[in-house]
């Protein structure tokens, strides 16, 4: 009997065991671990963001809770409260985990209506931080790769892949503003240190919002001919054609129906010079943003 049961103990134990790994749960009876059983087994968010504060006011495993509890916010589209959640918050995790914490904010930030709340200067001053610290060899500690984590599957990532990707992401920040010279100048940075289609039509549609739509059928038109990476990727061909089509609504298409019969004198030069005053984009608000990338590269640099 008592062989017997000291086998039905360590086939308990061992099928617990498998059970916590089969749902990526770990084991205990801790808050935490609650909170990861009503997330990840019973499918109940709402549950497991009062066991993951129950955990935080606990002490238990914070790091993590703090981070589990703003994945789990963020897809209830609860993005303020998990933005503020990790502000609030952070001070009580580990210094390993701030890196990690900021790039759960830069998540939310990017993926949530920042400027709706007025988080958009927020957004911009943390990822001016992020740069600042890869520039500073803070993060990467002189090394060319890093070990990264999404959703749950760990990874290589470079310098040049980060820097590209906080870049895209402060290029789009500039756009919630908007301020389209200076999402323009981010794009592209981003695009000269590791290009991609996405990026490229970010960096079109700034060009569009400014009138310039020669520059940006030509940045399209190398999407749509598959000319850089992820140009074949369903997502960003389909909006490429759907700025293309933008851009041909948008831009004047020559007429010159109107100059039909006149004399090659004064009255023709007047009126190619009307048309090409229809057609070039303007100039105007470019001067502001030497202004802007200086502002940008000294607060980088400081």
């Amino acid at each position: 009997m008592e062989l017997g049961s000291s086998d039905q103990r360590t086939s308990s134990k061992r099928e617990r065991e498998e059970y916590h790994v089969a749902h990526k749960i770990p084991s205990g009876d801790t808050p935490y671990v609650r909170a990861k059983h009503a997330q990840l087994v019973q499918k109940d968010p709402e549950a497991a963001i009062v066991l993951f504060w129950k955990a935080i006011n606990a002490g238990d495993r914070v790091d993590s809770a703090l981070k589990d509890m703003a994945v789990v916010m963020k897809q209830l589209d609860r993005g303020e409260e998990a933005i503020e959640a990790v502000k609030s918050f952070r001070g009580l995790c580990s210094k390993q985990s701030q890196e990690s914490l900021d790039n759960v904010l830069i998540d939310l930030y990017k993926n949530y209506n920042v400027q709706k709340c007025g988080k958009v200067e927020e957004q911009i001053e943390l990822l001016k931080r992020k740069l600042r610290q890869i520039f500073q060899g803070e993060i990467f500690n002189g090394k060319p790769t890093k070990r990264a984590r999404s959703h749950g599957k760990k990874f290589q990532v470079s310098v040049k892949q980060e820097t590209s990707r906080l870049l895209g992401n402060l290029g789009w920040a500039y756009m919630q503003k908007p301020n389209y010279m200076a999402a323009e100048v981010v794009y592209k940075k981003a695009q000269m240190i590791d290009p991609d289609a996405n990026k490229a039509c970010n960096l079109s549609l700034c060009l569009i919002k400014q009138g310039r739509y020669d520059e940006a059928r030509a940045i399209l038109n190398d999407v749509l001919g598959g000319k850089l990476p992820g140009s074949n990727d369903y997502k960003p061909r389909r909006r490429a054609e759907e700025l293309l089509s933008e851009v041909r609504s948008r831009q004047p298409q020559p007429d010159f129906s109107d100059l039909l019969g006149l004399d090659m004198d004064d009255d023709f030069v007047k009126g190619i010079e009307r048309l090409m005053n229809e057609w070039a984009p303007s100039r105007s608000k470019r001067l502001p943003i030497f202004e802007e990338i200086s502002s940008f590269r000294d607060r980088l640099t400081c």
